[in-house]
């Protein structure tokens, strides 16, 4: 396929974990985490007093019980998801015989393991030509331009940069869609009477989206194709945004504020889903399947359905690898790069 016969080292991103369930470690990675500007975009001199004075100080104990609820023997889900996903994509990857070497590696954007020590593994073992996979489908500033910073600080120490792809969403990408659909299908066969599916989105602060971020725009055309694939009429879904953090007005419809109106205006039944997240994680795992729905169920609800994530499944296996495959074509065509 590729003209070149080095190796290609593949880097699949995702946002990141404390190392344990523990205040420390929380501690940690909330620092790194909340200390970005691509995350929190209030000016250093107004915000850090604020972390440091008020929420590392605080937050870290009032998380232990969440992650420890998510937490399995191996770890993090996201962690534990994301790396299953990387060492099933280079199985697949390896089997294909393309002509060269292939190496998938993954990456957290905060916590372990780190950005910086992936390239600089890649960079040990001589691997120069490298494919990044932000596994956010919709752009944002807040996610997916955080990657691009963060291997940006590690290049520029670099004396020789390759070549370097850098994918910037994939959520237009027809097997995108299609592996959620796959994923939907039956539970949108089956919403009778009054039921409703929900699309979940992480949120983003309205003053990200005055700026310019398209991550809103992103979110609703995902939805809407989704809605439209899975034949669902008006009636039968919603969009909605999760995870607002803060006093500052986020996107809405909020997650939560819907899913509690919703019995009072005779829905008792709802399907959920999360498409923006390629992994389970913190914010599916006990925001979605606990705390919303216990939100749900004593506003009058019934029943409620979270559909996990794509995760390490074979259609999230089959999408990466195309997405790969497409974006070594457009390398030999001369698409853009990093």
């Amino acid at each position: 396929m590729s003209k070149q016969s080095g190796p290609l080292g593949i880097l699949l991103v995702n946002l990141g974990t404390p190392d344990e369930p523990t205040p420390t470690a929380i501690r940690r990675y909330l620092r790194e985490f909340l200390s970005d500007p691509r995350v929190v975009n209030i000016p250093r001199a107004a915000w850090l007093p604020i972390l440091y004075a008020f929420i590392l100080p605080f937050r870290p104990r009032k998380l232990v019980e969440k992650y420890a609820y998510i937490w399995s023997e191996e770890g993090a889900p996201i962690r534990t998801d994301t790396a299953a996903l990387a060492g099933a994509l280079g199985t697949r990857l390896a089997n294909m015989q393309l002509g060269r070497e292939v190496r998938v590696t993954p990456a957290m954007t905060y916590g372990n393991p780190s950005i910086a020590d992936a390239l600089d593994h890649f960079d040990r073992e001589e691997i120069r030509d490298l494919m990044v996979i932000p596994l956010f489908p919709q752009y944002s500033a807040a996610t997916t331009a955080a990657v691009y910073d963060k291997m940006a600080k590690v290049l520029a120490r670099r004396a020789v940069v390759g070549d370097i792809r850098f994918v910037d969403e994939y959520c237009e990408q027809s097997d995108y869609i299609h592996a959620l659909t796959k994923t939907l299908e039956d539970q949108a066969h089956h919403l009778d009477n009054g039921a409703k599916m929900i699309f979940s989105f992480h949120g983003i602060p309205k003053s990200q989206e005055a700026a310019g971020d398209p991550y809103p725009d992103r979110c609703r055309s995902t939805a809407e194709t989704l809605a439209h694939n899975l034949g669902l009429a008006d009636d039968q879904w919603l969009i909605t945004f999760q995870s607002r953090f803060g006093p500052a007005p986020w996107l809405t419809p909020y997650t939560d504020e819907t899913l509690a109106s919703l019995p009072g205006k005779g829905t008792k039944r709802v399907v959920i889903a999360c498409p923006g997240f390629a992994t389970d994680c913190l914010e599916t795992l006990h925001e979605i399947q606990v705390e919303n729905r216990e939100i749900f169920m004593e506003a009058g609800g019934e029943q409620f359905t979270y559909v996990p994530a794509l995760g390490a499944s074979d259609d999230h296996v089959e999408l990466m690898t195309k997405l790969v495959l497409s974006r070594l074509y457009a390398a030999e065509s001369g698409g853009p790069r990093f």
